[in-house]
C-alpha cells in the first residue's frame, strides 16, 4: 500500500456517521446535502482519527474516518506516514464532530487531564467547544449549575432520575441558542445539549462522558453508560460545583474576535489558546476572491456556501458540509477561492505536547 500518495494534497473521507443511544441526524440533510432523517446515528465524525466508546461494540474502526475511495482508516495513514502528515507532532490530539439533537442528551461532564490518567490511563480529557450550524425550533442548551447547588443536590438528582425524567434538568441553567453561537465547555462542568441543536464539536480526542442519569430520552442507560466502570462516588468527582450561571456567562460564552479583514476574507477567532490550550477554532468568511493559504495539520469544514480550493495546478470543489484534513506536508500550499459567500471553520490541533 502506497500511503505517501494521499499525504500530497488535501484528504477527504467516507461518510462517517457514529451509533449513539439518543435520537437525531435530521438537520444533517441540508447542512451535508443528504436524505438523513432522525435516526440514531446523529453523529458525523469528522476527519476522525479516534474510537468511538459504544458499549458491546466490536469494530476495531468505530468512529475512526475512511480515506475517501479508498481502503485506508485515518488512523493507519497517520500511523504509516506520521510526519507528512503532522509534522514533529506525536499525534493530532483532537476531535471534530457534528452532531444533531432530537432530544434532550443526558445530563453530564467530563474528566479533565489529571482525572483522565489517573481513571483510565489517557493523558487527554474532554475539553471541547460547540458552534451552533442550525437549530430546530425552541433550541437550547443546558450548562452550569444554578446557584447554591450542592453535591448531596446532585446525589439526590442522580437517584430521583431513575423514576423523574426532569430531575436532573432542574439543576442546570437552560440557555437558547441560534446559529453562530460559540460556547467553549470546560472539562469537569455540568451541560447536556438541548433538543434541536446542529452543533460543529471541537473537543479534545476521546469519548469518555460521565452522564449520570437513567434515562436519555425513553432508552435506559447502563451503569457501564452513566460511569463508564467507575463506582459512583468516583465518577461523580467529576463535577466542578463553581460553574454556575455567571461563570458560564463570563467564561464560557464567546464572542468572536476578528483578526483580519482583507481582500474580501473575513478571519475570526471563535476559541482561542488563551480559552484553552486543548485546540483552537477559526473561521474565515470569504465573500469573494481567495483567502490566505491555509495552515496545516488543520481540519477544515465548510460550514456554508461554496467555492474552490486550490494550489494553482489542480482545482477541487468544496460546498456546504464537505470537510477535509490538510497535511503537514501540503502547509501554505493550498488556498480557498469563493463562489458563493463561503464560509470555513478551521478546527486547530494543539500546540505540540
Amino acid at each position: 500500500m502506497n500511503y505517501k500518495e494521499y499525504t500530497k494534497k488535501p484528504i477527504f473521507f467516507e461518510k462517517n456517521r457514529v451509533f449513539r443511544v439518543y435520537l437525531g441526524g435530521k438537520l444533517f440533510s441540508d447542512f451535508f446535502g443528504d436524505d438523513s432523517e432522525d435516526s440514531f446515528y446523529p453523529e458525523e465524525w469528522i476527519c476522525s482519527s479516534t474510537k468511538a466508546l459504544n458499549d458491546g461494540s466490536k469494530d476495531e474502526f468505530e468512529g475512526i474516518s475512511k480515506i475517501k475511495g479508498a481502503d485506508i482508516y485515518f488512523n493507519q495513514l497517520i500511523e504509516a506516514e506520521k510526519e507528512l502528515m503532522l509534522g514533529d507532532r506525536d499525534g493530532l490530539d483532537v476531535l471534530v464532530k457534528a452532531l444533531d439533537s432530537a432530544i434532550r442528551l443526558p445530563v453530564q461532564a467530563h474528566p479533565d487531564k489529571e482525572f483522565s490518567r489517573k481513571h483510565f490511563n489517557s493523558d487527554f480529557g474532554k475539553a471541547e467547544a460547540w458552534l451552533i450550524l442550525a437549530t430546530r425550533p425552541d433550541a437550547h442548551i443546558f450548562f452550569g449549575f444554578k446557584d447554591d447547588i450542592t453535591k448531596e443536590d446532585l446525589e439526590k438528582a442522580v437517584e430521583d432520575s431513575e423514576h423523574d425524567k426532569d430531575a436532573m434538568e432542574r439543576l442546570v441553567n437552560k440557555f437558547p441558542v441560534a446559529p453562530g453561537d460559540v460556547y467553549f465547555i470546560p472539562a469537569k462542568a455540568i451541560h447536556a445539549i438541548g433538543k434541536g441543536c446542529l452543533i460543529l464539536e471541537i473537543q479534545e480526542p476521546t469519548d469518555f462522558t460521565i452522564q449520570p442519569e437513567r434515562l436519555c430520552g425513553d432508552y435506559r442507560l447502563s451503569d457501564k453508560q452513566m460511569y463508564l466502570d467507575l463506582d459512583k462516588e468516583t465518577a461523580l468527582s467529576v463535577f466542578d460545583y463553581s460553574y454556575n450561571k455567571e461563570r458560564v456567562l463570563n467564561e464560557c460564552r464567546k464572542t468572536p474576535t476578528v483578526i483580519s479583514n482583507e481582500n474580501n476574507c473575513v478571519k475570526s477567532v471563535l476559541i482561542s489558546k488563551e480559552d484553552t490550550p486543548c485546540f483552537s477554532l477559526h473561521r474565515y468568511e470569504i465573500s469573494s476572491g481567495k483567502t490566505e493559504k491555509l495552515s496545516a495539520p488543520v481540519i477544515y469544514v465548510v460550514t456554508d456556501g461554496k467555492g474552490t480550493l486550490t494550489n494553482g495546478n489542480e482545482c477541487i470543489d468544496i460546498k456546504k458540509g464537505d470537510y477535509f484534513f490538510m497535511p503537514y506536508s501540503c502547509n501554505k500550499e493550498y488556498f480557498v477561492e469563493a463562489s458563493d459567500k463561503l464560509t470555513l471553520a478551521a478546527c486547530i490541533p494543539p500546540e505540540r505536547i
